[in-house]
C-alpha cells in the first residue's frame, strides 16, 4: 500500500517548481492533492495565460492519482477558511497542508520600497499562518469532539532566513519568521495530534535562478538542483510515519538532508559585582564572548 494512501493533502503554490513537485510526489505516494496556486509571476503579479494549477492535476491523473485545482489567495482570511471546509466536505477529511507559496521582490536595502517588504512578508508570512491557523483550527474541533487526528504542516523557509543573504531584507526576514511560527506551532498542537516541521531546500527554480541564488540545471543526468529532490522529504512529513517528529528543520542539498538547529546560547560573561553587567563591563564582556579579548584579561568574568 501506498504510504500516502487516504491522506489529503493541501499544497500552496504547487503550479511551478518546488510545490509542483512535491504535488506530484505525493499523489504518487497515494495522496489525494489539492494543488493550490494563483499563477502570478515572480514578483506577485498576475500573469496571462493557463493556470498552472490546471495543469498539475491533469499530470497527477494522468499518473492514476486524484487532484484538484484551487486558486485562493494564501492571504485570504474567508477563503481559506472555506477551502478547509470545502476539501473536508469534498473528501472527508484533510491530513496535511505543506506551505510553499512566495515571490520574490529582491532588492539592497536602500533600494527597497515599502510595499516590496510588505507584499513578501505578506504572502509568506501571512500566507502560512492563514493556511496553518484554518487547519489547525479544523483539526483541534476533530480532535475535541473525539475524533482521531494525524494533522501534518509542512513549512518552507530557505538559507537566506536561517543564515542571511544579501538583497533579500524582506525574504529573508520572511523565511525566518516561517521558521520560528512552525517551532510554535509545534508546541501548541502536540496535544491535538499535530506536527509541524520546516524543509530548506537547495533547488533550481524559477525563483532562485532569477534571483542568482542558484547556476541553470545540466541538460541532462542526475542534477542536485532538482526540486523535486526534496519531495520525498515532504512525503514522509505528510505520513503518519513521521508522527514523533516535530518542530524539526531539514536541510535538502542533493543526495543529502541535514538537522538544522536554532539559537543556542554560546558563552557568558557574569558581572563581577553580582548584579546586572555594567556599561564599564561591557566592552570585556562582549569582547570575551567573541574571542577577541586582549591578552592578559582572560580570567575576567566566569
Amino acid at each position: 500500500m501506498p504510504v500516502l494512501d487516504g491522506r489529503v493533502v493541501i499544497v500552496t503554490g504547487a503550479g511551478r517548481g518546488l510545490g509542483r513537485a512535491h504535488a506530484l510526489e505525493l499523489a504518487r505516494a497515494g495522496a489525494t492533492v489539492v494543488v493550490n496556486d494563483l499563477g502570478v509571476s515572480l514578483r506577485g503579479e498576475d500573469e496571462p495565460g493557463p493556470s498552472p494549477a490546471e495543469s498539475v492535476v491533469a499530470e497527477i491523473e494522468a499518473l492514476g492519482g486524484t487532484a484538484s485545482a484551487d486558486g485562493t489567495s494564501v492571504t485570504d482570511w474567508d477563503g481559506i477558511e472555506s477551502l478547509v471546509a470545502r476539501v473536508v466536505d469534498r473528501y472527508g477529511h484533510l491530513d496535511a497542508v505543506v506551505n510553499n507559496a512566495g515571490f520574490l521582490r529582491d532588492k539592497m536595502l536602500t533600494s527597497m520600497s515599502e510595499s516590496d517588504f510588505d507584499d513578501v512578508l505578506q504572502v509568506h508570512v501571512k500566507g502560512t499562518f492563514v493556511v496553518t491557523r484554518h487547519a489547525c483550527a479544523h483539526w483541534r474541533a476533530v480532535a475535541k469532539a473525539g475524533g482521531t487526528v494525524s494533522g501534518r504542516i509542512v513549512n518552507t523557509t530557505s538559507g537566506a532566513g536561517l543564515w542571511g543573504n544579501i538583497g533579500q531584507a524582506n525574504y529573508g526576514a520572511a523565511k525566518s519568521a516561517i521558521a520560528g511560527m512552525t517551532t510554535i506551532v509545534a508546541m501548541e498542537m502536540e496535544r491535538y495530534g499535530v506536527t509541524a516541521n520546516v524543509i530548506s531546500p537547495i533547488a533550481a527554480t524559477r525563483m532562485t535562478q532569477s534571483a542568482g541564488m542558484v547556476d541553470d540545471a545540466p541538460a541532462a543526468g542526475w542534477d542536485r538542483l532538482d526540486p523535486a529532490n526534496a519531495s520525498p522529504v515532504v512525503a514522509w512529513l505528510v505520513s503518519e510515519q513521521s508522527g514523533w517528529l516535530s518542530g524539526a528543520i531539514l536541510r535538502i542539498d542533493g543526495d543529502a538532508v541535514s538537522r538544522v538547529d536554532g539559537y543556542h546560547l554560546n558563552g557568558s560573561y557574569r558581572s563581577q559585582d553580582g548584579g546586572a553587567v555594567t556599561l564599564d563591563e561591557l566592552g570585556t564582556a562582549v569582547r570575551k564572548l567573541y574571542g577577541a579579548l586582549p591578552k592578559g584579561l582572560s580570567g575576567l568574568g566566569s
